[in-house]
C-alpha cells in the first residue's frame, strides 16, 4: 500500500508554520517528486522551480501570506509557490487554454500579490507596495524574490537604490543565485559572519547601540567609527555585502538556498532587521533532477518528457513529420553567413542568445556577438554607439521584449537615421506563455516613427533576403517574424536585396483581394484554396512585405477592384498593418467597392493557448476569413 502523501494532509500554506524540520523536509521532497511529475506530462518552466522549491516553502513557512506579501520576478521560478496555494490540482493543464497561467497572475489567486512575466519588475514593485502599506498596515512584511539574471536589469537596481534611500523597513529582496554570477568571491566564511551579524543578539544590540546615541548618550565620533567598522568588516568578507551595502541594504547570505533550515534561519534573520534586507541564496537549478541539473538551459522551459529516460516526448505517437527548420534558426544561420562576409555586422541579444538563435553565431564568431545581460534599454543605445563607429549591429530581441527599449528606439536609434537592424523574433501570438509574451503590438509602436522601414517575410527563404536587404540599408529597420516552423521552403544561395516598400501579387483572381503582412500570409493562401475548391471563388493574395513604407502603387491599383477586401496580420488591430493600409486609402481617396475588412487580434490581451487556438479565438485563422468572405458576397448578392 502507497504511503500517504504529508502534503495530502496539509492546509497550505498555513500548516507549514507548525511542522517540524523534518516534515518540512518531507513537504519539500514530495513537492519536487510532483513537480517533476507534473511537468512531464504537461511542459513548462521546470528548472528554476526545482531549484527553488526549499525557498518556497520556507518562504511560505516565515511569511504569512498573503496578509505578507511575496512578489516574484518573472514566474519561471514559481511553480512550487503555485503548489503551496490552492493551484496543485491544477497543475496539469498548465499554460493550456483555459488552464492557470505559466507565470504569476492576480485575478489567478491572492497569494499572487503582483503579476508578473518580464524580468526585472518585483523589486520596484515591492518597493511601491511597502510604501503603500507603510500607511494602511505597517505590521506587513513585503519580500521580492529575484534571480541573479533579472537583477542585471537596470530597473532592478534603480528600485535597490530607492528602497535603500527610503530606508524602508520590513522589506526584504530575496536573491535567487543559481549560476554562481556574483557570487564566486564569498563562501561559507561570508555567511558565518553575516549570521553573527544580523542574528538576533547581534540585531538587539545594534537596536540598542542606535537609540542610544539617538538619546545622546554615545558620543557621535564613536557610533560613526564602530559603524565604519562593521560596513568594512562585513565588505572584507563579503564582495556583494559592499555593493547591497552601498544601497543601504543589509546583507545575509550566501546561504544555500536549497537547505531548509539555513534558509528559514536567514529569513527570519532579516525580519528582525530596521532597514532593508538582501538574502543571498545559493540556489542549484533543477535541483533533484539529473538531467535537469546537468543541463540546466535545455530543461529551463521544457515540453512533455519521459521522466525515467529523461527524453522529450514527440507531439503524438504518429511518426514524427519533417523536421522544418524555424524561424528563428534560419534568421541565425543566415546571420552568421552574413557575417562572415561583412566584419562590421555584430549580433546583440539581451540574456538570449539560445532563445535569439545567437548561441550560434556566438559558438562560430565570438568577436562579433554580444550578450548585454537583460537590459533591453541599453542593448538598443549600445547597438547606436555600434552604428555611430562604422558597425551594422543586429539587435535580436523577442518583440515583447522590445516594448521596454521603446524611447531608446525614438530618441537613440532613429532620431539620428543609425543603421541598425532589429531582428524581432516572436512577433504574433506566441502560444503557452499567455498576456505578458504576446508579440502584438510591434508594429503600431513603431510604425509612428520616423526613418524607420518595416518588413516581415513571407516564409524563411524571403527571411534571408530581408535579413541582407536590412544590414545593407543605411537607416534603421525592423525585421518581424514569428515563433515556430517556417514553411519548409527551398533557400536561395545567393542573397540579394529586396527593393524597399514593394510589395508583390503571389496568387491572381477576381472574387475577393486578400493583402497579408508576414508569415500569416499562409492563413490567406489557405482561405484562398477552401474558397476555390468549396466554393469556385478565386481570390487576389498580396504579400505586402512592408508595413512601413507601404507599397502605395500597388495598393492603389489593386484595392478599388475588388468586392470584397481584407487585410490579415498577426498583430493587434488597433494601429496595425491593416490600419495603415485603411489611412492610406482614405488620404488616397480611393473609391472602394466595399468597406476593408481587417483581421487580426482584437482589442484584448490574447491567454495562454495554443497559437493555432489564438489565432481562431481572434478570428483570423483561415476558416474565419473564408466565413467572412462568403457573408460579405452573399450580402452583396442579396442587396444587389
Amino acid at each position: 500500500m502507497q504511503e500517504e502523501k504529508l502534503i495530502d494532509t496539509l492546509k497550505l500554506p498555513e500548516d507549514l508554520r507548525t511542522l517540524s524540520p523534518e516534515e518540512l523536509e518531507r513537504v519539500s521532497s514530495e513537492l519536487r517528486d510532483e513537480l517533476i511529475d507534473t511537468v512531464s506530462s504537461s511542459g513548462g518552466h521546470f528548472a528554476s522551480s526545482l531549484g527553488a522549491t526549499e525557498l518556497s516553502v520556507a518562504l511560505h513557512r516565515v511569511f504569512d501570506t498573503p496578509h505578507d506579501r511575496l512578489i516574484w520576478d518573472v514566474g519561471h521560478q514559481a511553480y512550487v509557490h503555485k503548489m503551496l496555494t490552492g493551484r496543485r490540482s491544477k497543475m496539469a493543464g498548465i499554460r493550456t487554454k483555459e488552464g492557470i497561467s505559466g507565470f504569476l497572475k492576480r485575478s489567478e489567486s491572492p497569494f499572487d500579490a503582483f503579476g508578473a512575466g518580464h524580468a526585472g519588475t518585483s523589486v520596484s514593485a515591492a518597493v511601491g507596495m511597502r510604501v503603500a502599506l507603510d500607511s494602511v498596515d505597517p505590521s506587513r512584511y513585503v519580500c521580492a524574490i529575484i534571480g541573479d539574471g533579472s537583477l542585471t536589469s537596470g530597473m532592478a537596481f534603480e528600485a535597490l537604490n530607492h528602497a535603500g534611500d527610503l530606508g524602508l523597513k520590513k522589506f526584504i529582496v530575496v536573491l535567487n543565485d543559481n549560476e554562481m554570477s556574483i557570487s564566486q568571491n564569498v563562501g561559507a566564511l561570508s555567511w558565518l559572519f553575516s549570521r553573527t551579524v544580523t542574528g538576533e543578539t547581534g540585531s538587539k544590540a545594534r537596536k540598542t547601540f542606535k537609540d542610544l546615541y539617538r538619546k545622546g548618550y554615545v558620543p557621535e565620533f564613536l557610533y560613526k567609527a564602530i559603524d565604519r567598522a562593521e560596513e568594512a568588516t562585513q565588505g572584507f568578507f563579503s564582495s556583494p555585502a559592499m555593493l547591497f551595502e552601498a544601497f543601504g541594504f543589509r546583507y545575509i547570505g550566501p546561504v544555500d538556498g536549497n537547505n531548509l533550515g539555513e534558509v528559514i534561519h536567514a529569513l527570519e534573520n532579516a525580519k528582525r532587521q530596521d532597514i532593508p534586507v538582501i538574502v543571498h541564496c545559493r540556489t542549484v537549478k533543477g535541483k533533484g533532477y539529473e538531467p535537469a541539473e546537468e543541463d540546466p538551459i535545455m530543461w529551463h522551459g521544457v515540453v512533455p518528457f519521459d521522466r525515467s529516460k529523461g527524453e522529450f516526448k514527440p507531439a503524438n505517437s504518429s511518426p514524427p513529420p519533417k523536421k522544418l527548420p524555424t524561424y528563428t534558426g534560419i534568421f541565425a544561420d543566415t546571420l552568421i553567413d552574413i557575417a562572415k562576409s561583412d566584419k562590421r555586422v555584430v549580433g546583440i541579444t539581451a540574456a538570449m542568445p539560445s532563445g535569439t538563435g545567437l548561441d550560434k553565431l556566438q559558438k562560430e564568431l565570438p568577436e562579433q556577438f554580444f550578450d548585454v545581460g537583460i537590459c533591453e534599454q541599453h542593448a538598443v543605445t549600445y547597438a547606436a554607439g555600434l552604428a555611430c563607429e562604422g558597425q551594422r549591429p543586429v539587435a535580436a530581441i523577442y518583440s515583447t521584449f522590445l516594448q521596454r527599449g521603446f524611447d531608446q528606439v525614438v530618441h537613440d536609434v532613429c532620431i539620428q537615421n543609425l543603421p541598425v537592424t532589429f531582428a524581432i523574433d516572436r512577433g504574433g501570438v506566441v502560444g503557452n506563455d499567455g498576456e505578458t509574451h504576446q508579440g502584438v503590438f510591434d508594429i503600431a509602436y513603431l510604425r509612428a516613427i520616423p526613418n524607420l522601414v518595416i518588413m516581415s517575410p513571407k516564409d524563411e527563404n524571403e527571411l534571408r533576403h530581408m535579413l541582407f536587404t536590412s544590414v545593407q540599408r543605411n537607416g534603421p529597420t525592423a525585421l518581424r517574424y514569428p515563433r515556430g516552423n517556417g514553411l519548409g521552403v527551398a533557400l536561395d544561395t545567393n542573397l540579394t536585396s529586396l527593393p524597399i516598400g514593394k510589395g508583390e501579387i503571389v496568387r491572381q483572381g477576381t472574387g475577393a483581394l486578400l493583402v497579408a503582412f508576414g508569415p500569416i500570409i499562409s492563413n490567406a493562401l489557405k482561405a484562398a484554396d477552401i474558397l476555390s475548391a468549396r466554393h469556385g471563388l478565386s481570390c487576389t493574395v498580396i504579400n505586402a512585405r512592408y508595413a512601413k513604407p507601404l507599397d502605395t502603387e500597388l495598393l492603389a491599383a489593386e484595392l478599388p477592384n475588388y468586392p470584397v477586401v481584407c487585410t490579415i496580420e498577426d498583430h493587434a488591430l488597433a494601429g496595425g498593418f491593416g490600419s495603415a493600409v485603411v489611412e492610406f486609402a482614405n488620404d488616397a481617396g480611393l473609391t472602394l467597392q466595399s468597406p476593408i475588412k481587417r483581421f487580426g487580434v482584437h482589442d484584448s490581451f490574447v491567454p495562454h493557448a495554443s497559437q493555432s487556438e489564438q489565432q481562431a479565438l481572434h478570428g483570423f485563422d483561415a476558416e474565419s476569413i473564408v466565413t467572412y468572405v462568403l457573408e460579405r458576397r452573399n450580402s452583396q448578392q442579396l442587396v444587389a
